[in-house]
């Protein structure tokens, strides 16, 4: 079992960096794709608004829960180490093989396809070529990260920041048609949600606020062990919260509810719309290097948490061997970076971006259910721990968000298809793994 005090990380990372490092990686990761898949689903401009607002309040009470388990548990190894903890060791062994195969490696092979379908804007290699590009951009970050070499946090303030930029850049883009008073793309209302489509819609935002949870993994770095975790989770939330509802006013201003749901590249297309072609494809370019950095983030935090879990496992010292020399856990980074490219094949096979979305929800959602349940668990099952930071209205917030999570995991399942299928049946292989592995000594 991985014993936090055998390694004992400094307190170094301010609760400010640690907000952008989250905007940064949660950013990329949907907010320029997602949107025209919710709207397909919601159907009205103000569906599409409740459910982003609904994606904003689960993760905020996610947000909370992580407060307390990550502050009272800190550890490299985040989730991992707090779930063993409620769960045990076989079923933390799972959840690490989760992230290693389904959560984290999706995450970066879809993250592929967002960078994909937009450099294919830019140069088009056909309707092959957004798995192309999906598949040279996995290879070609995981090359990057077994280097070694990481930037200074001079660099990962400056790459959010320029993320940022670009979603005011769309915010732009909208107000400038309303000064020009240009109508959107399309006009109609859309059409009428039902509650399997609000649903399914929930699934892609829910997608697009994805890697909050991952910050807990810096637990045991940030300065103020009491509430800097508090402070720079709930910060993070609340700042993507917003800037997700600018976003979307500014898709839906420029495109309409349905020429939103029926665009490739939404934010290139508004670019396109309110500054000419030349714009679309300047933006194009931006969001995909801030698919970029997302992958490069996930990579990171997906390769540690392999790594922690292997070396507590007999049978998996391969992975959970560490590079002194490079200072990175490269057999790691490696096997993740198969696994990755697998999914982009899987992906290029069946419906890209929609399919990797199958693949990793249902089993996203499981875990956090499981997590938010771990701060019942845990305060029955250990009182005495100290707990520098408590959910606030417990038990209530906590079954909520467990509750809302299951919710999710059924929306998720509610339309089986190739990619929940296949995520369920790795899930299993997992299973089979925890059992024939054993916990090191």
């Amino acid at each position: 079992m991985y014993d936090p005090n055998a390694a004992t990380p400094t307190r170094h990372l301010s609760v400010p960096y640690v907000i952008f490092i989250a905007v940064g990686m949660v950013v990329g990761a949907g907010i320029f794709k997602s949107p025209a898949l919710v709207a397909e689903n919601a159907g009205s401009v103000w569906a599409v608004y409740g459910v982003w607002v609904i994606g904003g309040l689960v993760s905020l009470m996610g947000a909370l829960c992580y407060g307390e388990l990550s502050t009272a548990y800190p550890s490299p190894g985040g989730d991992y180490y707090f779930l063993n903890k409620a769960y045990g060791p076989s079923f933390g062994f799972s959840f690490a093989w989760a992230r290693f195969s389904i959560i984290n490696t999706g995450s970066i092979a879809l993250l592929g396809f967002v960078i994909g379908d937009y450099l294919n804007l830019v140069w088009n290699l056909g309707p092959n070529g957004p798995a192309l590009f999906a598949l040279g951009s996995v290879a070609v970050m995981t090359l990057f990260n077994l280097r070694g070499t990481t930037g200074g946090k001079g660099a990962d303030y400056a790459i959010t920041s320029l993320e940022v930029i670009g979603l005011l850049a769309l915010a732009a883009a909208a107000a400038w048609l309303v000064i020009q008073e240009i109508p959107p793309t399309t006009t109609g209302p859309g059409h009428a949600p039902n509650p399997a489509g609000l649903g399914y819609a929930l699934v892609f935002v829910l997608l697009a606020f994805g890697g909050w949870s991952e910050m807990s993994t810096l637990s045991a770095e940030i300065k103020n062990s009491e509430r800097g975790m508090v402070q720079a989770l709930l910060g993070s939330v609340l700042i993507i919260t917003l800037l997700y509802l600018m976003a979307n006013w500014a898709l839906l201003r420029g495109l309409g509810v349905e020429g939103l749901a029926q665009s490739k590249a939404p934010a290139a297309d508004l670019m396109a719309r309110a500054f000419g072609p030349q714009a679309g494809i300047v933006l194009a370019i931006a969001v995909a290097a801030a698919a970029i950095t997302s992958i490069n983030g996930t990579i990171i935090v997906g390769a540690r948490t392999s790594y922690a879990a292997a070396r507590d496992r007999t049978g998996l010292r391969w992975i959970g061997t560490w590079d002194v020399k490079r200072g990175i856990p490269a057999n790691a980074i490696i096997a993740q970076g198969i696994v990755s490219i697998g999914l982009v094949v899987l992906g290029a096979w069946y419906q890209g971006f929609s399919t990797l979305v199958d693949y990793t929800a249902p089993v996203y959602w499981a875990f956090l259910t499981a997590s938010g349940l771990a701060v019942i668990i845990l305060r029955r099952k250990m009182p005495d721990q100290p707990r520098p930071f408590k959910v606030p209205l417990y038990p209530v917030l906590p079954l909520v968000f467990a509750g809302s999570s299951a919710l999710m995991l059924w929306s998720s399942l509610n339309y089986v298809k190739v990619g929940a299928l296949f995520g369920l049946a790795v899930v299993g292989v997992g299973i089979v793994l925890a059992l024939i592995t054993k916990p090191q000594k």
